[in-house]
């Protein structure tokens, strides 16, 4: 099981690899939604904002009115930003749930 520190971390590398290829996702992911990471074994979770094809305002804690709620394992989450675990394999075995607005998870595939 992976620390809050290391799933810290790992939400950080991500939205330092969109911050890098903003101009892309932008084009691809033209989203403005608020985003919560809740992780499940941990009891913890994250928050932010998911704008212009970055991810913005990352904080510690959950926000229940987010547009946007991944639920996932600590390890499952670091397995997700490394590259080590597919996010449709992840979600179709229910290794990983996202609730959106149906327009929304069409959006993230071209993220994810």
């Amino acid at each position: 099981m992976a620390s809050v520190d290391e799933c810290r971390q790992a939400l950080q590398e991500l939205a330092a690899r969109l911050d890098g290829n903003a101009e892309a996702v932008r084009e691809h992911v033209g989203l403005d939604r608020t985003l919560a990471c809740r992780i499940t074994d941990l009891g913890a979770a994250f928050h932010g904002r998911l704008t212009d094809g970055q991810l913005v305002d990352l904080a510690d804690g959950d926000d229940p009115k987010a547009k946007i709620a991944l639920n996932t394992t600590s390890d499952d989450l670091l397995a997700l930003v490394r590259g080590e675990l597919d996010i449709t394999r992840a979600v179709t075995s229910r290794r990983v749930s996202i609730k959106a607005n149906p327009l929304d998870l069409m959006r993230l595939r071209k993220l994810l």
